[in-house]
């Protein structure tokens, strides 16, 4: 995996073994909103400093 994978201040070898915690599927990497986005569970958690903010309380809901 390359660096340009990850976001500023994440280790890409922390975005590769991170899942969805509610589903625990595969997350995929949005650069441009600095969010991780779980499809099966239609939620967008943010990357807040750094740092993936996994709780699905603070996720935003994925529009249909």
């Amino acid at each position: 995996m390359t660096d340009d994978f990850a976001a500023p201040g994440v280790d890409p070898r922390l975005l590769e073994v991170l899942v969805c915690p509610v589903t625990r599927g595969a997350l995929e990497y949005d650069r441009d909103k600095a969010e991780l986005i779980s499809r099966s569970a239609k939620l967008a958690y943010p990357i807040r400093d750094g740092v993936p903010i996994m709780l699905p309380e603070e996720a935003r809901k994925l529009d249909d």
